[in-house]
């Protein structure tokens, strides 16, 4: 379980900065820079307080040789949905960088209509993109872009909304969706463009999403399982008595605690989180919770052996039980894969680990199968009377 936390905490997509940010461009000079938290992007800009005047440049880079890259402002809300961006990809016809200005309504993220440039509605002075390395620099994957952008704020008004991202394609003027795992999708900041300060948001919501991803692996993806297979196996064993059925209801509390821990932070993060949604994600947490909580309350309302409804309760507590488990199963390689980790070393740690417990409730089975059928055959010889026992606690004997 440590090596598990060990591997998620190195290989999510971090922070990253790609070097220290830069106030100096080819053909300007600015007053503050600051890396940004994601896609090894940053910014400069230069504000003026006596006209309201901001006037920035963004560092970006290309993931596609036909992609584009683009930042921009929200006026109301740190999220994509209603930013004013100014996007830049190489023209279809004549391969040249070419900037325009596009407005993120709900329409755009709903994927509903294809994004089509339109003038902005805020004081927009002028922009301009130009290739890291001049004219003779081509767009492919990892070019570096520098977009400017000069505009008024309103009067008072110094902290910003930015907004940044990049994409794989552009079908004619219209940029496509971009990648939506979990760092794509946090490509947002608030910071005041008087001070240079920032709300450090991103660093704790990236170790909020460690934990919550190790967290629900370990419990729901690792624990409840165990506890499964230890009723399922154990409880046959007379020798280990009633052992069995605390052990399996100690492993499950456990790891139901654990696991409503998990789920309390990432019902959080989605609170710290605005724009970024994840539904599949969250629908299965929400139901892997809700069964989780019926089995945690089945033992309150545990009938004794000989009670008439013992075997619907039995039946209940299987069915809720093992639904829970897979439903675990695709949740964790779901949330590694809205994390960016479905190619990462913590995704391979956990394939080992559930491959170890397959492996395990597959020799399990073959041992408990091995056990009915010699079982069997011997209440079969014995009814036929092959095989007879002694009532006075003899060894039984074999009779030709």
């Amino acid at each position: 379980m440590l090596f598990l936390f060990l591997s998620l905490l190195c290989s999510l997509p971090h922070i990253a900065f790609s070097s220290h940010c830069t106030v100096e461009t080819a053909t300007k000079t600015f007053q503050k820079c600051m890396n940004l938290p994601t896609q090894q992007a940053s910014i400069a800009w230069t504000f003026h307080p006596h006209n309201s005047t901001l006037e920035l440049v963004f560092f970006g880079s290309f993931i596609s040789p036909s992609g584009w890259v683009g930042w921009g402002i929200n006026p109301t809300s740190p999220e994509m949905t209603g930013t004013r961006a100014l996007i830049a990809f190489p023209d279809p016809n004549s391969g040249q960088i070419v900037l325009l200005p596009y407005i993120l309504d709900p329409t755009v993220k709903l994927q509903k209509a294809p994004l089509l440039s339109r003038p902005l509605d805020i004081h927009l002075l002028s922009s301009t993109a130009a290739m890291y390395g001049g004219k003779m620099a081509t767009v492919h994957n990892g070019a570096t872009i520098q977009i400017y952008g000069t505009m008024k704020l309103q009067t008072n008004k110094t902290k910003i909304h930015l907004v940044w991202n990049r994409g794989l394609y552009v079908q004619g003027y219209s940029p496509t969706i971009h990648p939506t795992t979990s760092t794509d999708l946090s490509s947002i900041a608030t910071f005041d463009v008087l001070s240079g300060s920032s709300a450090p948001q991103h660093t704790d919501l990236t170790m909020l999403r460690v934990i919550h991803g190790t967290l629900n692996a370990i419990s729901w993806g690792l624990l409840l399982p165990i506890g499964a297979i230890t009723a399922r196996y154990l409880r046959h064993i007379q020798a280990l008595g009633p052992a069995w059925f605390y052990a399996h209801a100690g492993v499950q509390l456990f790891g139901f605690v654990l696991g409503t821990v998990g789920f309390g932070i990432g019902i959080r993060l989605g609170q710290l989180s605005p724009g970024v949604e994840y539904r599949l994600h969250r629908k299965l947490g929400i139901a892997v919770f809700c069964l989780g909580a019926l089995q945690t309350l089945a033992l309150l309302f545990r009938p004794n052996t000989r009670n008439k409804f013992r075997k619907y309760w039995k039946s209940y507590h299987h069915f809720v039980g093992y639904s829970c488990v897979v439903l675990g199963f695709v949740n964790v390689f779901q949330g590694f894969e809205v994390m960016g980790a479905s190619r990462s070393y913590a995704k391979l740690t956990y394939c080992l680990g559930l491959s170890t417990l397959i492996g395990l409730c597959i020799a399990l089975e073959v041992n408990s199968w091995v056990v009915f059928c010699r079982k069997s055959k011997e209440d079969k010889m014995r009814r036929e009377g092959f095989i007879a026992t002694s009532h006075k606690g003899t060894s039984s004997a074999i009779h030709n």
